[in-house]
C-alpha cells in the first residue's frame, strides 16, 4: 500500500473524482434531464409509430444506445477538460518532474473519466427503467464494453487536452467529430435499414461496435456486428490511444516549449 507509484495513482484519481464530484450539479445531473428528454421523445412519441427493430421494441432498442452516449461524451469532457484545466494552470509540470511513471499520470486522468462515466452510466440507467422495462442479458459483457470504452474516449480526452492550446479547442473534436459519429453510430436505428454501400462506410465508425456490443450484453441482440468482434475493436483502439497518450505526454507534447 506504500509503494510510491500505487499512491501517485490514487492521489491522481482521487483528485479527478473530487473534482467532478464537487460541482455535480454541472457534471451529474444534466445528462439525466437531457437523457429524460430523448426517452420521452424519441421513445414515447416516435417509438410507437415505429413499433419494433432489430426484434425489440424501439424503446428497448434504443436505451444501451442513449447510454453508451451519455459514457462517451462525458468519458471524454472530464479528461479533456481537466487535463488541459492542468496544463493551463501550469501545474501538470509538477506530475511530470515527480517520480511517477508517465502510465501513471495517464491511468489517473483516465481513472478519472471512467469513474465519471459509470456514475453517469448508473444515473442515465435508473432513468430508463421509469421508461422501459430493463432487462441484462449478460452483465459481463456489458461492464465489460462499458468500461473500454469510457477508457477509450477519456484517452481520446486526454490527447485533446494534450494539444489543446486555447478552451476553446477542447470543445472542437466533441462538437466536430464526436457528436456525428455518434449519432452515426446506430444509437437510433440499426445499419440494416442502409443501403448496403452505407453499411460498410457505417463499419468504418468505431463507435457502431461500441453501441452494438452494450447493445448485445442489455438484450442478447447480436445486431449488426458480432459483439466479439465489437470487443477486439475497442481493444485494438485503447491500446493505439493509450501508446499515443503515452508518446505524446512523453515528449512533452503540447507542455514543454
Amino acid at each position: 500500500m506504500s509503494n510510491p507509484v500505487f499512491i501517485g495513482l490514487k492521489t491522481i484519481w482521487i483528485k479527478e473524482c473530487t473534482r467532478f464530484m464537487r460541482i455535480w450539479v454541472q457534471t451529474l445531473v444534466p445528462p439525466a434531464i437531457t437523457m429524460s428528454l430523448y426517452f420521452v421523445i424519441f421513445g414515447n412519441l416516435i417509438g410507437e409509430r415505429i413499433g419494433q427493430m432489430g426484434g425489440v421494441s424501439y424503446m428497448e432498442f434504443i436505451v444501451p444506445g442513449l447510454i453508451m452516449m451519455s459514457i462517451i461524451t462525458n468519458s471524454y469532457s472530464n479528461v479533456s477538460s481537466s487535463f488541459f484545466s492542468a496544463k493551463f494552470q501550469r501545474n501538470i509540470e509538477e506530475m511530470l518532474v515527480s517520480p511517477v511513471p508517465t502510465w501513471v499520470i495517464i491511468m489517473g486522468f483516465v481513472g478519472g473519466g471512467v469513474a465519471r462515466a459509470l456514475i453517469i452510466g448508473v444515473i442515465v440507467t435508473t432513468v430508463s427503467m421509469f421508461f422501459v422495462d430493463v432487462h441484462i442479458f449478460n452483465g459481463f459483457i456489458l461492464v465489460l464494453t462499458l468500461i473500454l470504452t469510457a477508457t477509450l474516449f477519456a484517452t481520446a480526452g486526454l490527447i485533446n487536452g494534450i494539444f489543446a492550446k486555447t478552451f476553446d479547442d477542447i470543445s472542437v473534436i466533441p462538437t466536430f467529430v464526436l457528436t456525428p459519429l455518434t449519432y452515426l453510430g446506430g444509437v437510433f436505428y440499426s445499419l440494416s435499414l442502409l443501403p448496403e454501400f452505407w453499411q460498410t462506410v457505417s463499419k468504418a465508425n468505431p463507435i457502431v461496435y461500441m453501441v452494438n456490443g452494450f447493445r448485445y450484453g442489455f438484450l442478447g441482440v447480436e445486431g449488426d456486428v458480432p459483439y466479439f468482434h465489437s470487443i477486439i475493436v475497442i481493444i485494438g483502439f485503447n491500446i493505439i490511444l493509450f501508446s499515443v497518450a503515452y508518446y505524446l505526454l512523453n515528449k512533452g507534447q503540447g507542455i514543454r516549449s
